[in-house]
């Protein structure tokens, strides 16, 4: 059978011909069109199509394309029953639902961007996703040499949760904490407050209550949004990097959804904001 979706795929339109090939329709074959042309696409094709909107494959509330797919093919197997977590959570910039999420993301846009022929992507995206799913059913509980600075951070948490909180004096693991988070997202824009819980052993709710007291009101996840903008920021004032590599680099699903965060936490696109920082260099 015929499938067809929007060209450039990344995460929801690598992992769904993954899982129609794999458990629903093993003689796929799939087409990518620019968005505008999936529908006409479909009918000349007699394809079915997918991830895009107002067709029956697709979002719907906060779960993706893949999802719909597992539902509606009442696929049971728990190995895909993890993966569709993790690509919710990579396909939808919540990477606090799944530690593998942004791995997983990461890899896609690289991906993506090196290459530039759909279908050797999905060709190098279906061996990816068969580790995925290896991992998933047969290695999940285990575990690689821990990174030194999450252990670092671990230590920190262990520290915060042996002393009590003072209303008066903020506790001295803040300011660790937050230059140890400063440091490392330059490097892993992957924190994960799911993971940092695991290793506690103490429920994630808890900790991101307390978490919120000390990092200007916000959640794990936002303050993590809030230093991926300034590092943008710093991008745009220092380098001559396009919006779409900003974006990128900063760990965002794509140039749109950078957009709009970005002009959320500044009250400007980073198009005009860019133009701004060259106007006033001219002067």
């Amino acid at each position: 059978m015929n499938w067809i979706t929007r060209e450039r795929p990344k995460i929801d339109r690598i992992a769904c011909p993954w899982l129609i090939k794999r458990f629903i329709d093993p003689e796929a074959i799939f087409h990518f069109v620019p968005f505008e042309l999936v529908k006409s696409g479909a009918k000349q094709l007699d394809a079915i199509p997918f991830d895009i909107p107002e067709v029956e494959y697709t979002h719907y509330k906060d779960e993706c394309t893949f999802d719909y797919f597992v539902q509606k093919h009442n696929i049971e197997d728990p190995a895909v029953r993890t993966i569709a977590k993790i690509v919710r959570a990579a396909d939808t910039d919540r990477h606090d639902m799944a530690g593998q999420a942004s791995g997983l993301w990461a890899i896609s846009a690289g991906l993506s961007f090196n290459i530039k022929d759909d279908h050797k992507l999905l060709e190098i995206g279906m061996v990816i996703y068969d580790g995925l799913y290896s991992w998933a059913k047969h290695l999940q509980n285990e575990r690689h040499t821990q990174n030194p600075t999450e252990g670092l951070l671990i230590e920190v948490y262990r520290k915060f949760l042996k002393q009590k909180a003072s209303s008066q004096k903020i506790p001295s693991w803040v300011k660790e904490l937050k230059e140890i988070i400063q440091d490392q997202i330059d490097t892993d824009l992957s924190l994960s407050l799911q993971d940092v819980s695991k290793s506690l052993q103490v429920h994630p709710a808890y900790i991101s209550r307390e978490f919120s007291k000390y990092f200007d009101d916000l959640s794990f996840g936002e303050y993590l949004r809030k230093l991926r903008i300034e590092r943008a920021i710093k991008l745009l004032e220092t380098t001559q990097y396009t919006l779409a590599e900003i974006a990128y680099l900063t760990g965002f699903s794509d140039q749109s959804h950078f957009t709009r965060i970005f002009k959320k936490h500044t009250g400007l696109p980073p198009s005009i904001y860019k133009k701004q920082i060259i106007k006033a260099s001219k002067k």
